[in-house]
């Protein structure tokens, strides 16, 4: 991967972490104070209310915990990027594969661009996870 396409990648990964940690700040806040945004102003009296509350903190802070794992995985893109590793398939360079041999094709870094590994390399992981 040449320079310009490298910062190309750079851009739209800095961008997705902006609009992540974004999402992130947006559900904690939600998740800790309430969707209207008062702590405890309108608290529920009924207990079903206390449920449905209960669920929908505890569905926002799964969305957060996924988000933070997405910022993780973003920060280990931009790091590849710096170090020239950007767009290698890590399980193909792990099986010692040439390095022309496992480019991540661009399709899918456009789609992912914090992906790992190329689609054939991702779906054996997924396979052998399940």
């Amino acid at each position: 991967m040449n320079k310009k396409e490298a910062a190309k990648y750079k851009d739209m990964l800095i961008l997705l972490k902006a609009r992540v940690r974004g999402d992130v700040e947006q559900l904690t806040d939600e998740a800790l104070t309430g969707h209207d945004g008062a702590s405890g102003a309108n608290s529920p009296t009924h207990i079903a209310e206390l449920g449905t509350d209960a669920y929908e903190q505890d569905f926002a802070l799964r969305f957060v915990e996924n988000d933070q794992e997405v910022l993780a995985e973003i920060e280990a893109a931009l790091e590849r990027i710096e170090e020239g590793t950007y767009g290698v398939c890590e399980s193909c360079k792990e099986a010692g594969r040439a390095p022309s041999k496992s480019q991540i094709r661009k399709t899918r870094l456009k789609a992912i661009p914090y992906a790992r590994n190329c689609i054939e390399c991702e779906r054996k992981r997924e396979e052998l996870s399940i």
